[in-house]
């Protein structure tokens, strides 16, 4: 019998995966974590648009961009979850204020985490923490369904466990919803609990567990054009104001909206058919 069971431990042992070797992180600045094998895929060009470009979010992008220089330089940093409007550069600033951070002289990684992904979470921070360098690991369109249990492993990334989060590393994250979850899902969870402020404690006290809320809301008019202006001058594409206000307006009309999406996507339109290459 002891046999038996040294064979079968010794075949479970090669079954086994081997461990991940730490990547070289020296390859590039931004880096997307995969599951199945786990890997970090190093991205050798970030798709952003500059810091100066995002227009309308001046509060936030001070507030971030602060918080990202004290933590590249070692300092007490914020988790930070940026909530509202759809379009408005929630994940674009994240991205915006990487390359400024750098653009500055200060080492920093950026590390794309799906939302998916969430449950390998533990995997990856024990990768980085035994890193010497210092990552910013970014969640975009981070949200919850009614049957998701993925927010319990996100408390990893932040305050929770024994361990806590790594000193070298910050999580940052995108949503449309301030707390995460559905409304419907909390109200439903305090209607059926005994404890009804009990059983939504944990989902809404999700959100809390960031140090920094940055909202974003629906720009102006003039906000949006403005947007566009910013675009044709940093790509040089010429247009008149009247001309541009006209097409603009007529545009985000089309599309029922105003945003910094809205206004990425007409000024494409209109490098196109002026032949100007983004």
């Amino acid at each position: 019998m002891s046999d038996e069971l040294r064979r079968i431990a010794e075949a479970l042992e090669r079954m086994r995966p081997a461990p991940l070797a730490a990547p070289d992180f020296s390859e590039a600045d931004a880096f997307v974590w995969h599951v199945d094998p786990d890997r970090l895929v190093p991205v050798g060009r970030v798709n952003r648009v500059d810091l100066p470009l995002l227009i309308g979010i001046d509060r936030a992008r001070d507030t971030l961009l602060q918080n990202t220089l004290q933590f590249a330089r070692g300092l007490p940093a914020n988790n930070a979850l940026l909530w509202g409007s759809r379009g408005m550069g929630k994940s674009s600033l994240v991205k915006a204020v990487h390359a400024e951070v750098l653009a500055q002289g200060n080492a920093l990684k950026i590390v794309e985490l799906q939302r998916e992904d969430l449950p390998s979470v533990g995997r990856l921070l024990a990768l980085l923490r035994d890193a010497g360098e210092r990552f910013v690991l970014f969640c975009d369109d981070l949200s919850f369904s009614n049957d998701d249990q993925h927010y319990k492993s996100l408390k990893a990334v932040l305050d929770g466990g024994i361990e806590g989060r790594p000193d070298n590393v910050v999580f940052y994250a995108t949503s449309n919803r301030r707390h995460l979850m559905p409304r419907d899902m909390i109200e439903n969870e305090r209607s059926t609990a005994i404890s009804p402020s009990e059983a939504t404690e944990e989902k809404v006290s999700l959100s809390d567990r960031f140090g920094l809320w940055l909202g974003f809301h629906p720009c102006s008019q003039d906000e949006y054009l403005a947007m566009v202006r910013g675009y044709c001058d940093a790509y040089g594409v010429e247009i008149s104001d009247d001309e541009m206000r006209a097409e603009a307006i007529e545009w985000q009309a089309t599309r029922g909206a105003r945003s910094g999406r809205v206004a990425w996507q007409y000024f494409t339109d209109l490098a196109g058919r002026r032949g100007v290459r983004i």
